[in-house]
């Protein structure tokens, strides 16, 4: 199904008056409201802020994708703003933001979610779609450009739908202290680990770390530690910069491509409990997926 055919030109604004993101938003949810005058505004404005709050949902290259899962709307619905002049927000990459597209779902209905979300995804990785909304001139230009991208809604939601995108990895010679900062300033707790050409050899984890401290950890466990045993953490301490990701990493890995079914990869992550699974284009890293964002992006939204 093309991407385009889910814009319908009463929810479509060509030059839209706003002079920022919230602006957008009241001024696409207006439009919607006035189409749909028995749709429930209200709860619908505050599902959405609280979206929002939760995460910005500015993405980068000049667009932002606010949306909201709610049971005041029984079909999807799509509002789409381009804005000539720009949007004064701050972005992720600090491109102007100059098109917003509104997207109301039920709650039921987390497939078509994504994919749609996914596909304009694709629609705004390419910079000559956003030139191309400016020039557009009138409602039936903006929807053309749209279609002429030749961006279609996939019919599963595909790996590449929910994927982490920009992934932190690590390669072999890194030491274990640079993999503990790792750790620590993103907040994560499992990397792949790639080679000088960005193919994924391994995945290292802050379990991976702990091991290493206390390789005979299977005899202490039920026992009281000893000061001999507390000692080892303090020989990790003094070893750390010595120690080198190759040394500790785990090499019998599971990797995924993007057109992989998410349901056939979660249901593969569960069998083997695997809370990360690199993503892989002709062998190099383009993403991963991690259980607990199937979780948020599935059931959250």
């Amino acid at each position: 199904m093309r991407l385009s055919t889910l814009l319908s030109e009463e929810l479509v604004l060509a030059d839209m008056s706003a002079g920022n993101k919230n602006e957008a938003i009241a001024t696409l949810l207006a439009v919607i409201g006035r189409r749909f005058p028995l749709l429930d505004m209200e709860t619908i404005a505050a599902a959405i802020d609280e979206r929002e709050r939760v995460e910005n949902t500015s993405y980068g290259h000049g667009y932002a994708f606010p949306h909201a899962r709610t049971d005041a709307v029984e079909r999807m619905y799509i509002a789409f703003g381009v804005s000539k002049g720009g949007l004064s927000d701050k972005t992720p990459d600090d491109v102007t933001l100059r098109a917003v597209c509104l997207m109301l779902t039920p709650s039921n209905i987390s497939q078509l979610y994504l994919q749609t979300l996914s596909a304009f995804a694709r629609f705004a990785r390419d910079p000559q779609n956003l030139k191309r909304l400016l020039d557009a001139r009138g409602v039936a230009a903006v929807i053309e450009v749209v279609h002429q991208s030749g961006v279609n809604v996939d019919r599963e939601l595909l790996v590449r739908d929910i994927m982490v995108e920009k992934v932190i990895s690590v390669t072999t010679d890194k030491s274990l202290k640079e993999v503990a900062n790792l750790f620590y300033k993103h907040r994560i707790g499992e990397m792949p680990v790639v080679d000088d050409q960005d193919r994924v050899v391994g995945q290292i984890s802050n379990r991976d770390l702990i091991k290493a401290a206390l390789s005979d950890f299977g005899s202490m466990l039920g026992k009281s530690p000893t000061s001999d045993e507390l000692s080892i953490l303090d020989d990790l301490l003094k070893t750390q910069e010595k120690l080198t990701v190759d040394e500790i990493m785990w090499r019998d890995i599971v990797t995924t491509t993007e057109d992989t079914p998410v349901v056939r990869l979660a249901t593969a992550m569960l069998n083997a409990n695997l809370r990360m699974v690199p993503v892989v284009r002709d062998g190099k890293l383009v993403g991963v997926v991690v259980m607990s964002d199937i979780v948020s992006k599935i059931i959250r939204g």
